[in-house]
């Protein structure tokens, strides 16, 4: 083997311009292929971050009330059956599902909470809001409320509330000041307002108002109960598989994030079928690119192929030089591509910036990514080397050098 490295490298290294240029092409698909990976990645990152950053992975809630028709005697049926209109229920034995779901071992976190419509009641200003209680310490593991604070802080106590910024700004008041919840069925909470909170998001920085999980309970007349139950899991994609298994297990309606975001689904879709269509196309044009030019050394080297096969070369030897020629190339071109990739990156990321200041486009630049270009470029090397090394091996002695 060292023999066949020696005379590999050094075939490479006789024909310098066209081994810079063979790996100059390589190193610019490689690099090419960094830095959509990285700003695709980065972008579905964001998105998902951005979404998740007001939405549990699943939320388990009370099932639907449906009328069961009534079967009455003789030939008489009903022709339709009005849905029965919903309202707010409570999830049964919830204290148990509770301890069932922390001990399963694809769920990383869960929060207990009540939730209902209320009216925010202001001077003369009123709003309708969604009052929703929690327990801050296990709301927080699912949603970063805490880092989304503008002003205040999360402290939910009997009679303190935390809302979003758009209402606050519409209400007229800051942290401090004094509000009334009044509910549907007629009960009333003043309560203090020790936090204003942006999500980013126009309907829960409008609507939401965080109370504690007792005062959510005593305004909305479920003492005792909640109405549902946010988680997160440990694998992000997975929280589809997970809901629909939790429904099954037991009386519960479970919607996991990418059933309410079907559109964002489908987004994030067609970005990683984008991406892998312009990889597929970039490997193919650096495969054929790596053939040619081994081909050609193929039959510019037949006659030193025939006096190595003469002198008694085995045919795996010679087909293991171009195989490492092949692999060789496409190890340069790979780390070149991968340091251009880089660099095209992150200029791209500090040029073009917000109105903040802050990169508009987010760049993923990992170790995964890195090492997988590289795997594949080299992979993509010695696949196309096959065809000329195993032409080279395949090359009788005698007809190589006579014919040369």
């Amino acid at each position: 083997m060292n023999f066949e490295w020696q005379l590999a490298l050094r075939l490479l290294r006789e024909g310098r311009a066209q081994t810079a240029l063979i790996a100059a092409g390589i190193g610019l698909g490689v690099a090419v292929v960094v830095f959509l990976t990285a700003l695709i990645n980065g972008l579905q990152a964001n998105i998902i971050a951005r979404t998740l950053g007001s939405q549990a992975h699943i939320t388990l809630t009370a099932p639907d009330r449906v009328v069961i028709p009534a079967h009455l005697p003789g030939p008489f049926e009903f022709q339709t059956v009005q849905p029965r209109p919903q309202r707010v229920a409570p999830i049964l034995n919830s204290a148990l599902l509770l301890r069932q779901l922390a001990a399963e071992p694809e769920i990383t976190a869960v929060s207990p909470l009540v939730s209902g419509a209320a009216f925010a009641l202001r001077g003369v200003a009123d709003k309708s809001v969604a009052v929703i209680g929690i327990d801050p310490e296990a709301y927080t593991r699912i949603i970063p409320l805490h880092t989304q604070l503008v002003s205040g802080e999360l402290r939910l106590g009997s009679e303190e509330a935390v809302i979003g910024r758009r209402l606050a700004d519409e209400l007229g008041i800051g942290t401090g000041d004094r509000l009334t919840l009044q509910s549907a069925g007629g009960r009333s909470l003043n309560v203090t307002v020790r936090g204003i909170f942006e999500l980013g998001v126009k309907d829960p920085d409008r609507r939401w108002v965080f109370l504690s999980l007792r005062s959510a309970q005593n305004l909305l007349n479920l003492t005792g109960e909640i109405t549902g139950i946010d988680l997160t899991v440990r694998e992000l994609f997975a929280a589809d598989t997970v809901a629909a298994r939790l429904q099954q297990q037991h009386d519960i309606t479970a919607e996991s994030w990418m059933t309410s975001n079907q559109q964002l689904m489908t987004g994030l879709r067609s970005q990683s079928a984008s991406s892998s269509v312009i990889r597929f196309f970039v490997l193919v044009s650096v495969a054929f690119g790596i053939a040619s030019v081994l081909a050609v050394a193929v039959v510019q080297k037949q006659r030193d192929i025939g006096i190595l096969r003469a002198m008694g070369m085995p045919r795996r030897a010679v087909l293991r030089v171009f195989l490492i020629q092949g692999g060789v190339l496409g190890l340069l071109g790979a780390l070149a591509g991968s340091v251009a990739g880089a660099g095209l990156a992150r200029l791209f990321a500090g040029l073009v910036r917000n109105t903040q200041g802050d990169p508009l486009f987010p760049i993923a630049l990992t170790p995964e990514l890195f090492l997988s270009a590289i795997a594949v470029a080299v992979f993509t090397g010695l696949l196309a080397a096959a065809l000329p090394a195993s032409r080279a091996a395949a090359l009788d002695p005698v007809k190589a050098i006579r014919n040369s």
